[in-house]
């Protein structure tokens, strides 16, 4: 009933998952990312993989041990799919016997994608290749490139109502958590979303309190005069805004 990508970008360290489904809140429950790496439980999804697979990838374990481990103890692994990626890079995929098809998973350096309930293995295959022929985009960019792809290939072949995409940036909260949870165009909404986040969001961002350094931005006159001056920006190229808020007042 859905289909994912997990990826890590080599060079800045970022990790990140994206998810699209015929399936309320995909968002909140597939995927799983930290400062270090990033894990996908879906299918007949468990929660509990995801916490726990996390947080032992985090804490180092490879990930081929954790995936036995988790499909060994759960009797209902047949029907589960999962795929992660552990902080080298190193990738562990997870189709369950059960899965409704089509249902499958591919791989390549630092990405890992999964599906299953989708209307063939073109979605999988696509959703990859739009990875890696998207190198020269920004990470979170490079991700939407990819689940349009996939989706363009057939999708979820019950239909679209949900989308999330996750990205941790080396902290130990996220960078950018965006989902869609009911919608007739999910990734299309996720977009957009994107697109609001160009706004404000991403500068302001880059003040906020880090591991490195716990005050963060404490004088907020540089943020006051970049957001000024990305506002001036966007009004000089005719740039609308994409956001629904309420006019400032």
């Amino acid at each position: 009933m859905t289909y994912s990508i997990v990826a890590r970008d080599p060079e800045t360290g970022e990790f990140g998952i994206a998810v699209a489904s015929r399936f309320f809140a995909c968002g909140s429950l597939v995927p799983n990312v930290c400062a270090t790496a990033a894990f996908a439980s879906q299918a007949f999804v468990s929660p509990l993989w995801g916490i726990e697979g996390l947080k032992r990838l985090a804490d180092g374990e490879r990930p081929d041990a954790i995936l036995a481990d988790l499909v060994a103890r759960d009797a209902g692994q047949a029907s589960r799919q999962a795929h992660m990626i552990a902080p080298d890079g190193t990738v562990a995929q997870h189709t369950g016997a059960d899965c409704v098809p089509w249902a499958g998973h591919a791989k390549a350096e630092n990405v890992s994608v999964a599906g299953n309930m989708l209307a063939g293995p073109e979605v999988v295959a696509d959703t990859l290749a739009a990875w890696l022929d998207s190198a020269d985009l920004p990470f979170a960019e490079r991700f939407l490139t990819a689940m349009e792809a996939g989706e363009r290939a057939g999708g979820d072949k019950r239909g679209k109502q949900a989308a999330g995409l996750l990205i941790h940036s080396g902290q130990p909260y996220p960078s950018l958590d965006l989902r869609v949870d009911d919608h007739n165009d999910p990734l299309a909404e996720l977009r957009r979303l994107m697109a609001v986040t160009e706004e404000r969001y991403l500068i302001f961002r880059t003040a906020m309190p880090t591991v490195e350094n716990f005050s963060g931005m404490v004088d907020r006159t540089p943020l006051d005069k970049a957001i000024a001056a990305n506002e001036k920006e966007r009004a000089e190229k005719g740039i609308v805004s994409q956001s629904l808020a309420t006019p400032l007042t």
